[in-house]
C-alpha cells in the first residue's frame, strides 16, 4: 500500500538529524518513507502505514499546540512507539509533560522505562531490576523528585550498601560522611542533575533529602516519604528483608539493582535474587526488568552488555557438555555390562565374524 501526505511545518525536527527519526520509524514499522516535492510517501502493509500516517499527524497537532521536542527525546518517543503497538506520539509527549522533575523533564527513552516509571506511580513497592545503564537509578531519582515537588511526600531517602566493586579501599579519612560519600556519588550526582545545587544543598542540609548506607536503616518506620535502594544486589538476605519492612504509611519505595553484577563474597547470598523468590507473588508490588535494549548510554554499552550475555551463555553450555558425555559414556558402561553391547576384542572366539559384503555377493 501506497499513500501521500502533506508536509507539515518544521518537518525536519521529525526527520532528525541525517533522517535517524525516520529510520526508526521505517524499521520499526517495516515501511519504506519516501521524501517528495511537496509530499511524503509512506509504504507498506496498511496497519503499518497507518501508524506511520498517524504519527505525522500527532507531530503536526504538538507542534501547532507549542510542544517542543527536547533533543533526542524525539528519537526515544519513536523507539518505544515502534515497540509497543498501542503507544501513540500524542500519549507519550502527554505523559512526558505530566512528569516534571525539578530542572528536567523526563522522558521514557524504552517501553521498559515507560512500564517502570507507570509501575512506580500506581505501587507503593517496585522493583527496576537490570544491567547498566538502563536508568534505573535515574528515574527512580526523577520520580521521587517529582513527588516531593508536588507534595505528596515529605522527604526522600536514599539507601545504598558500601560495597567495594572487587576493590579493597581500606579505612577512607575523614567523619562518617566523608567516608561513605564515594558510595553515594551516583545519587548525588542524579540530585545535581536535576534540582539546582544550592536547592539540593539546603534539602540536605535540613533532612528533607537523605541519603546513607542501608545500615543506617535498621530501626526505623519511614513514613511520608520516597525510599530508593540502589545497588541492591549487594545487599544480604537480612539487609533486604530490613529495608522492605521499614516502609510505612504514605510511602514509596524503589529498588534497584543489576544481578550480573554482585560484589558480596560468594559465601552470602544476594538479598535481591533471593527477593525475587520470596515476593513474586505478593499483592501490591511490581517487578520491572530490563535488558540490553533498555540502555541508554552510548551505543557501545548495548553492544557490550550483549557480548557479556552470550559469552556468559557459552560458557553454561561448555560447562554442560561435560557433564552430558559422562552420562553418555555411562550408558555404553552400562550396556556393555548387560551385554547389549560388547567391544570386538571381547567377543567370544567360536562367535561368528560377520560376513563381508564380498561374501555375500
Amino acid at each position: 500500500m501506497k499513500k501521500s501526505i502533506g508536509i507539515s511545518p518544521n518537518i525536519e525536527t521529525l526527520f532528525g538529524t541525517r533522517d535517524e527519526n525516520v529510520r526508526v520509524l521505517e524499521d520499526g514499522l517495516n515501511i519504506a518513507i519516501n521524501l517528495r516535492s511537496n509530499s511524503i510517501e509512506l509504504e507498506g502493509a496498511a496497519r503499518d502505514v497507518a501508524r506511520a500516517e498517524q504519527v505525522f499527524a500527532d507531530y503536526e497537532n504538538l507542534q501547532r499546540s507549542g510542544y517542543g521536542f527536547n533533543n533526542g527525546d524525539l528519537n526515544s518517543m519513536l523507539r518505544v512507539l515502534t515497540a509497543d503497538p498501542s503507544a501513540t506520539l500524542r500519549g507519550l509527549a502527554d505523559a512526558g509533560k505530566q512528569r516534571s522533575m525539578g530542572r528536567r523533564t523526563v522522558q521514557p527513552k524504552s517501553p521498559n522505562q515507560r512500564r517502570y516509571l507507570e509501575a512506580i506511580e500506581k505501587h507503593d513497592m517496585v522493583f527496576g531490576i537490570g544491567p547498566a545503564g538502563t536508568g534505573k537509578t535515574y528515574l527512580a531519582v526523577a520520580m521521587a523528585i517529582s513527588a516531593l515537588m508536588a507534595k505528596r511526600v515529605n522527604r526522600i531517602i536514599l539507601a545504598r550498601p558500601a560495597v567495594e566493586a572487587g576493590e579493597r579501599l581500606g579505612f577512607l579519612p575523614g567523619t562518617i560522611q566523608d567516608k561513605i560519600d564515594p558510595y553515594l556519588r551516583p545519587l548525588y550526582d542524579a540530585l545535581y542533575d536535576m534540582l539546582d545545587p544550592e536547592k539540593v544543598d539546603r534539602y540536605l542540609e535540613r533532612n528533607v533529602i537523605e541519603i546513607a548506607p542501608i545500615a543506617f536503616m535498621r530501626g526505623r518506620t519511614l513514613n511520608d516519604s520516597f525510599v530508593i535502594l540502589d545497588e541492591a544486589q549487594n545487599t544480604t538476605s537480612e539487609q533486604m528483608k530490613m529495608f522492605v519492612t521499614r516502609l510505612g504509611f504514605n510511602s514509596k519505595a524503589v529498588i534497584t539493582g543489576d544481578i550480573t553484577q554482585i560484589d558480596l563474597p560468594n559465601a552470602r547470598r544476594s538479598g535481591l535474587l533471593e527477593v525475587l523468590d520470596v515476593l513474586k507473588s505478593v499483592e501490591g508490588l511490581a517487578f520491572v526488568h530490563f535488558d540490553e535494549s533498555d540502555v541508554v548510554r552510548h551505543h557501545l554499552v548495548q553492544r557490550i552488555i550483549r557480548a557479556y550475555d552470550e559469552h556468559k551463555m557459552r560458557a553454561a553450555e561448555q560447562m554442560a557438555l561435560p557433564g552430558e558425555s559422562k552420562r553418555a559414556e555411562s550408558k555404553r558402561a552400562g550396556a556393555v555390562a548387560d551385554g547389549s553391547e560388547r567391544p570386538a576384542a571381547n567377543r567370544s572366539r567360536n562367535e561368528p565374524k560377520p560376513e563381508s559384503a564380498e561374501a555375500e555377493g
